[in-house]
C-alpha cells in the first residue's frame, strides 16, 4: 500500500504542484473547451486564453504577496 500512496502522492504533486488554484482553472479550462466541442462549438481558442488567464492571476497573486 505504501507504494500505491507514494505513487498518488507523485502526481498529485506533479499535477497540481504549488498552487491548488492553477490547477482548479485548467481543469475547468479543459471540461469546458471538451463540452464545447464536444457540442460542435470550434472552442480551440478557449485553452490558450484560459492559460493566459491563470498564469497572470497567478503572477499576480505572488507579486501582491510578496510586496
Amino acid at each position: 500500500m505504501s507504494h500505491l500512496r507514494a505513487f498518488a502522492r507523485f502526481w498529485w504533486d506533479f499535477v497540481v504542484g504549488d498552487d491548488w488554484r492553477v490547477a482548479a482553472g485548467l481543469a475547468v479550462a479543459l471540461t469546458l473547451t471538451w463540452l464545447l466541442e464536444h457540442e460542435g462549438v470550434a472552442a480551440w481558442w478557449l485553452l490558450p486564453v484560459a492559460v493566459g488567464l491563470v498564469l497572470a492571476e497567478s503572477v499576480r497573486r505572488e507579486a501582491r504577496k510578496s510586496s
